[in-house]
């Protein structure tokens, strides 16, 4: 049988939580940039652009991510330590 990871230090995942919530902060800045490309893209051609689609699921799965290991609902660490969403 698989065995859990040992849990981290407190002081260790304190220091994760304030390196994740800046990754978060400019995770959701980029986010709010690629919002308004999409709207200045859809006025202007009608559909917004498929590659910032996909771009923006795979930012909001790992906003959600990081929102997870910050409430202590995953062990699991996001981007830059596992692969990106």
């Amino acid at each position: 049988m698989n065995a859990l990871p040992p849990p981290r230090k407190l002081w260790v995942r304190l220091l994760l939580m304030a390196l994740l919530a800046a990754a978060f902060q400019l995770a959701a800045s980029v986010l709010l940039f690629l919002a308004v490309v999409q709207l200045v893209l859809a006025v202007g051609t009608g559909a917004p652009n498929v590659r910032l689609q996909h771009f923006g699921r795979s930012l909001s799965r790992y906003l959600a991510q990081i929102a997870e290991f910050e409430s202590f609902t995953s062990e699991e660490l996001p981007f830059p330590f596992s692969d990106w969403p």
